[in-house]
């Protein structure tokens, strides 16, 4: 047992103003069901640093299936450890049961192959955690106490928690003071970390440049010698960490520290070739993509996953610009990142308008056609983003404003959701409903 340092509210400056309110609702109602409920995570580190958090998680002693009975809105999600999402609109809070600290084992230690004790569960579909060969968690539904879910976090400016019954901080393992010497600590031997959850070597690199900090030594070593289990991450996983980073408005920076780290090259070997790192035209595009982020406190909905991950593509030589008129060649490897088909299609068509919204004297039948078409506005933004041309931005813009949203059909080719009628321009056949009575009905059966 661990006894934690916990500042009281008079010694912190963590106030609830700068809580979401919907995040508060969940912490609240849990607390009136005699649950434990701490905000825990970045968010209360971002609270810490005076900076607007991304995200407000939660932990609890409920399970679950607890969980969902005090929410209508909550959806349990995940295999590998069971979440609770609470939807406020576009909004999602996720609540977490806290995790039991099961033991780990060194890199070149064998696994006990026996399904770690389950705590006490009210619901048959929470299971066990299960180690694999290669010592990755592949499921991890073992619940605990809120010092056992501390010391499973990656670092220790990440396992802070904040207590909505006493708006106190609970610290178990030295994260305040890392905080404030401004360093990136593994919790634990970072090197059995990394085997757990290769990704983590990822989130020490971002967290490293999106906050200023520095990495601690043995978070460094241990990069160094295992950097090649980053190959055995689950690809969406990946996937979703690079659009993160390139929401972040710290994309650059984190990219650079990617590199520098031997990462970038394992994970995205063609951003890389054939110089041996990303080009100047690479660092410049994430430069303004950054530079439009951080207009915002937080990401737009407009930075759609097209222009997102076009930032790292077009800039490579990894979509070509066929010229005026032309459609893009979409085919694209891009490592191990399973990017969707229609994000890929809707970035072949914002580099196929954008030359010719940067003709000179584009004929009125181009300014006319061209506002009508459904990637235009996103083509409009990557002409905003990525380059010089003020003056054909405000023409383009102000066509914008004279012509109604074109509306799209949702899953089609576009990826584009649904705002009108369908694509086809016929109207939907309305069904008609069974007869009650009247003509046609059938006659009653007889006996």
């Amino acid at each position: 047992m661990v006894e934690p340092v916990i500042i009281s509210r008079a010694q912190h400056t963590i106030s609830r103003r700068d809580i979401d309110p919907d995040a508060l609702k969940v912490l609240y109602r849990l607390q009136q069901s005699k649950f434990d409920a701490y905000l825990v995570g970045g968010g209360v580190r971002d609270l810490l640093l005076g900076r607007r958090p991304k995200d407000f998680d939660i932990a609890t002693n409920a399970h679950p299936y607890q969980i969902k009975k005090l929410f209508r809105n909550c959806w349990i999600i995940g295999r590998r450890f069971r979440l609770a999402h609470v939807k406020f609109g576009q909004k999602t809070i996720e609540v977490a049961t806290f995790r039991r600290n099961v033991p780990d084992p060194l890199p070149d230690e064998e696994v006990d192959d026996a399904p770690a004790v389950v705590a006490s569960s009210p619901d048959p579909r929470d299971g066990a955690a299960r180690r694999e060969d290669d010592g990755i968690i592949r499921r991890d539904n073992t619940f605990g106490t809120p010092e056992e879910d501390a010391f499973r976090r990656d670092f220790t400016v990440n396992a802070l928690a904040y207590d909505i019954a006493t708006y106190s901080i609970i610290d178990y393992v030295g994260g305040l003071a890392d905080l404030e010497q401004r360093v990136i600590r593994s919790i634990g031997d970072p090197k059995v970390r990394f085997v757990e959850d290769p990704v983590r070597m990822l989130r020490a690199a971002v967290f490293s440049s999106r906050l200023g900090f520095s990495i601690d030594p043995l978070v460094l070593e241990a990069i160094t010698e295992l950097r090649h289990l980053i190959g055995q991450a689950a690809a969406p996983r990946l996937l979703e960490e690079y659009y993160k980073i390139l929401r972040s408005g710290y994309a650059e920076a984190s990219f650079r520290t990617l590199d520098s780290l031997g990462l970038l090259e394992l994970m995205t070997p063609e951003l890389c070739a054939p110089a041996g790192g990303p080009s100047d035209d690479v660092w410049d595009s994430l430069a303004r993509l950054d530079a439009y982020r951080r207009r915002f406190d937080a990401p737009p909905p407009e930075l759609t996953n097209a222009i997102l991950m076009g930032a790292l593509l077009v800039p490579a030589g990894l979509i070509e610009k066929r010229g005026t008129g032309a459609s893009a060649d979409t085919r694209v490897n891009f490592g191990k990142l399973p990017i969707a088909r229609r994000d890929l299609d809707r970035l072949g068509q914002i580099v196929s308008l954008v030359p010719r919204m940067l003709e000179p004297d584009p004929p009125p039948r181009l300014t006319r056609s061209l506002p009508q078409r459904p990637a235009f506005r996103d083509a409009l933004l990557w002409l905003e983003i990525f380059t010089d041309a003020p003056d054909e931005l405000a023409a383009w813009e102000a066509m914008r404003a004279m012509v109604p949203v074109p509306t799209e059909q949702g899953g089609g080719r576009d990826g584009a959701r649904e705002t009108g009628a369908p694509a086809t321009g016929r109207r939907k056949r309305r069904r008609r409903g069974r007869r009650r009575g009247g003509r046609g009905k059938a006659p009653a059966p007889t006996e």
